[in-house]
């Protein structure tokens, strides 16, 4: 195997690392407690299966921008959320059962979601849609499904272990992905350079953008379950991505090289929000804390 070929292997198992300790951590009820929202699911699925293909498909005809970046937005804008977002939320304020339910909800749905959104998508630019619906399911359930599904099910049989196991396998994770996705990066940057231009980090900075107004805007009034929804919205599965743009776009590799560009922008394109987000966390903790002593005091 090549350099490259056990950075995307470490990546992987990296990706599946992380959805672990939200398992552990997790219940069944948390998993899924958007079915038992319809609103919220409703909500959500507006957000992120409806607007996001709608302006991805504006920028596709309203920029001059290469046809790669094209593929590569759409295919990002009907893809689930991705695994490692669970972990960014909570840093965020992010509460925990609604993120698993979100998690579980986007992964279930975009098995059906995914080929009626591209479906339509194939209609308005005229072009035949094949959907690799196998490859999806198969990123969907390995990536998301079965190690959250384990994690659920270690902390039933065994929840003093999941309790302990979680923080060092998140952070065992945690540098896995750093430690294989850095290298990468480095090694896709000179094709990740030349799609700069033509408006491309324009477009997916409003893209970017566009999705965190929107997913805050349709979290519901719960603070909490906002900030989830607006990172859900704005991020979106690299893998199936990849899976589906390879599709429609000979060249894997620069295909890939977009899609690792977007996350760059999207990354910092949303630092500003998270930062808010957690400034108002630390500002809400201690408020409660200010006001336990008082009535301690008292």
């Amino acid at each position: 195997m090549t350099a490259a070929q056990w950075l995307m292997l470490a990546l992987k198992a990296s990706i599946v690392l992380i959805v672990v300790p939200v398992g552990l951590m997790g219940t069944l009820q948390d998993a899924t407690s958007l079915l038992r929202r319809p609103g919220a699911l409703l909500r959500s699925m507006v957000a992120m299966n409806v607007l996001m293909p709608v302006l991805a498909v504006l920028l596709a005809l309203s920029f001059a921008l290469d046809p790669v970046v094209k593929v590569a937005l759409i295919a990002l804008s009907v893809s689930p959320m991705p695994p490692f977002l669970p972990k960014k939320a909570a840093k965020a304020g992010g509460e925990g059962g609604y993120t698993v339910g979100l998690l579980v909800a986007a992964s279930v749905l975009s098995l059906v979601l995914v080929p009626v959104a591209m479906s339509l998508i194939g209609r308005i630019f005229h072009i035949e849609v094949s959907v690799p619906i196998g490859k999806i399911v198969g990123i969907v359930v390995t990536t998301v499904l079965a190690p959250l599904a384990f994690g659920l099910v270690v902390r039933r049989l065994a929840p003093n272990l999941a309790e302990r196991a979680a923080h060092p396998v998140s952070v065992a994770a945690g540098v896995l992905l750093v430690g294989s996705a850095l290298p990468l990066l480095v090694v896709s940057w000179p094709a990740m350079k030349t799609l700069i231009g033509n408006g491309t980090l324009a477009a997916m900075v409003v893209f970017a953008v566009a999705g965190v107004v929107a997913g805050h805007f349709l979290g519901g009034p719960r603070e909490d379950e906002r900030v989830v929804l607006a990172m859900a919205t704005g991020s979106r599965h690299p893998a199936v991505a990849i899976a589906l743009g390879t599709a429609y776009f000979a060249d894997s590799k620069q295909l890939i090289a977009a899609v690792l560009l977007y996350l760059v922008v999207c990354t910092i394109a949303v630092a500003p929000y998270l930062g808010w987000r957690r400034r108002h966390l630390a500002d809400t903790r201690k408020l409660i804390e200010e006001r336990h002593h008082e009535q301690a005091r008292a």
